[in-house]
């Protein structure tokens, strides 16, 4: 009587908790949801024990055993991907930090970094020069520690016809700032437009939208 075939397999369940564990203990995910993790991992290492011990004689051939541990495999690659800092930002860094500044001087910092080719920083400059040109036009109030994010949402209820390029604003400033977008040329010269077309928007008044 032949002995039962045994799939080779090179991830032992032991392996398999012991490399999870050093993926996901990554600096990059230390400040991502630990106690999600925490279950997941426990949950992950306690399934690759019990069906490596469940798959030891008992599975014919062993090929559902490896199918259930590439499967599993492949929730492990899922969940990192899910929590990579893009999708797991936490609180978004304020708009202005350090010193306090003209809207013309960031207009100046923002068209000296794009003629040199920093798209990042005429990016983030020229978000801030829009940010204080509205605060100086009483568009919208002054606040120290404003994001990006909120600077967009508090504008568009005065200016809801730039609702969208505001956003699109927001969000350029946030990935260059996170560094999940590389800022282009194009990503500059929307940022440009949008102060021009902002500086020349009149506000729209609450009883002027009721009409």
């Amino acid at each position: 009587m032949r002995a039962p075939l045994v799939a080779p397999t090179d991830v032992t369940g032991e392996e398999g908790r012991r490399r999870a564990i050093e993926e996901l203990s990554d600096p990059l995910y230390g400040k991502s949801e630990p106690s999600l993790l925490d279950r997941f991992l426990n949950w992950l290492g306690e399934l690759l024990d019990r069906l490596a011990s469940a798959g030891e004689g008992v599975i014919p051939g062993g090929w559902l055993l490896a199918l259930v541990l590439l499967v599993v495999a492949v929730l492990v690659i899922a969940l990192i991907v899910y929590l990579r800092p893009s999708r797991n930002r936490g609180a978004e860094p304020p708009l202005h930090e350090g010193a306090v500044r003209t809207a013309a001087d960031h207009r100046s910092l923002s068209d000296q970094a794009e003629a040199r080719g920093d798209f990042s920083e005429a990016v983030t400059e020229r978000l801030r020069a829009i940010s204080v040109d509205l605060e100086d036009r009483a568009i919208v109030a002054p606040r120290p520690g404003r994001t990006a994010t909120e600077l967009a949402a508090e504008a568009a209820r005065s200016l809801p016809g730039e609702a969208q390029g505001l956003d699109e604003g927001a969000r350029l400033f946030n990935d260059v700032v996170y560094g999940d977008r590389v800022a282009t040329t194009e990503s500059a010269r929307t940022m440009r437009e949008l102060d021009v077309r902002l500086s020349a928007a009149r506000p729209v008044l609450d009883d002027e939208g009721a009409r």
